[in-house]
Order: structure tokens, then C-alpha cells, then sequence
């Protein structure tokens, strides 16, 4: 198998992630790079379907075999919202300052602040369709803390830690979140498929 791999996001912060989980094995190329410059519709209800639907597009419109990402915010004491809708939970702008006023929020008046967030990737290698999952476990605190990271990144505590994701240096970063669960499971399928 090519170590040439489409990752289906034009998001810089996502790609940047993804490279240095990946490392110097693979070449991730972006959706800029293949010329794909549409928004590709994220219409599923689920996190695994939102993946597939844009790994499908790769694949049925540019022919490359891809992974794609969904990722949520579950909080508990919310029902799991904004879940799927993380990215737009405060309106289609998706903007993330809103996203994360409207949790904390909506959080004012619970005690529990228990959260967590999920990622899953969609690969999609010639005909055949795998998915991946990363979770992390943690907690919503009152205000934003640190600059670095990105959507829920600033309120967001991992659980044994005190750090809030975007006070973290990114390779710490990397070795926790839930984006790097599902991609050292996508890792390990990939190297296991490249020896085949």
C-alpha cells in the first residue's frame, strides 16, 4: 500500500495534528492538494456517518483511497449534546468562541461537568470501509484557559490532568487526545495493511 493518503479536511489546525501523529511514515495529503475545494455536506446524525459520507466523496468523485474525521463534544449532564453538532451548535457560522459561551452556558446551573470527547475516522481503501475510534474522558470548567488548541480545546480538562487541552503543549497534546486514539489505531491498521 501507497504511504500517499488522502485526509479528507481542509481544517489546517486538524491536518497539522494528523501530520505529527503520523509522522515522516506517511504522506498526508489535503483536500487543497487533490484540487477538492468544496464544503462536503455533513448531514449524518452520527459521528460515524459524517465520517463516512465525506471519505465517500474522496473516494466516488477524486478516486483515492482516504480517511475522514468527525469529532463531538459529549456532555453528560447535556444528554451527550452538542455531540454531532459541535462544530455549529451555536449557528451554521461555525464559530467556536459561540460553541463554547453556549455549553458553559447551558452548564450554569450543573453540578456535574463530566464531558468527553469522541473521534471517530472513516478509511475507506478500495472497496472496503473501516472505522476507528478514539474517547477521552475529562471535564467542562467554568472559563476558557490557554491559546493553543482549537473548538472546546480551551475549557476542556482531560481527566488526570489540571491542564485544559489548549494550555498543553501539542505534543502532549498528541499523545492523549482522542483524535490521537483513533489515529494510533488507524496507524497500527495501516502498517499491519502495508506489510501484507
Amino acid at each position: 500500500m501507497d504511504k500517499k493518503i488522502v485526509f479528507a479536511t481542509n481544517n489546517k489546525h486538524k491536518l497539522d495534528e494528523i501530520r505529527s501523529i503520523l509522522d515522516a511514515s506517511y504522506t498526508i495529503v489535503s483536500m487543497d492538494e487533490i484540487g477538492c475545494y468544496e464544503d462536503i455536506p455533513e448531514t449524518a446524525h452520527t459521528l460515524e456517518g459524517n465520517a463516512l459520507l465525506k471519505a465517500q466523496y474522496i473516494k466516488t468523485h477524486y478516486g483515492y483511497d482516504c480517511f475522514a474525521d468527525d469529532t463531538g463534544l459529549e456532555v453528560r449532564a447535556l444528554d451527550n449534546a452538542p455531540g454531532v453538532y459541535s462544530a455549529r451548535y451555536a449557528g451554521e457560522s461555525k464559530d467556536s468562541k459561540a460553541n463554547m459561551q453556549k455549553v458553559l452556558k447551558e452548564l450554569e446551573n450543573q453540578m456535574d461537568r463530566s464531558a468527553r470527547f469522541r473521534t471517530v475516522i472513516a478509511l475507506i481503501i478500495g472497496r472496503k470501509e473501516y472505522l476507528f475510534e478514539g474517547v477521552i474522558e475529562g471535564k467542562l470548567i467554568d472559563e476558557a484557559r490557554g491559546n493553543a488548541g482549537f473548538g472546546y480545546d480551551p475549557v476542556f480538562v482531560p481527566e488526570g490532568y489540571t491542564k485544559t487541552f489548549a494550555e498543553m503543549e501539542i505534543d502532549m497534546k498528541n499523545k492523549i487526545s482522542h483524535r490521537a486514539k483513533a489515529v494510533e489505531k488507524l496507524k497500527e491498521f495501516l502498517d499491519e495493511k502495508r506489510l501484507d
